[in-house]
């Protein structure tokens, strides 16, 4: 990767999703508002300050540039487009997430 850029494994999961009641939500139902995915970091480029291979980081799926790699499918994007990061070597955080 290169420069500030950030590559990330798309979930193949199906996108059914539970409540915290712990009521399903299939993913065909319409959210009212924009969602945000999780995704686990593949690579980075030589200029990403907060993010190292093997977080799991938060972003919006609609500002997304996929590119297809030995048949596994990728997102390319910028540090900058990145919400949260989670990642176990945060130490003492009690959640492992920074915003």
């Amino acid at each position: 990767m290169l420069h500030d850029r950030v590559l990330v494994a798309v979930d193949s999961e199906s996108g059914e999703r539970r409540s915290s009641g712990g009521i399903v939500i299939p993913a065909t139902a319409a959210m009212g508002s924009r969602r945000l995915q999780w995704c686990r970091v593949v690579a980075v480029g030589a200029h990403v300050r907060a993010v190292e291979a093997g977080d799991r980081v938060l972003f919006d799926p609609e500002d997304k540039a996929e590119v297809e790699v030995g048949g596994e499918l990728y997102v390319v994007m910028r540090e900058r487009d990145v919400h949260a990061v989670a990642a176990d070597r945060l130490g003492d955080s009690q959640t492992g997430l920074y915003l």
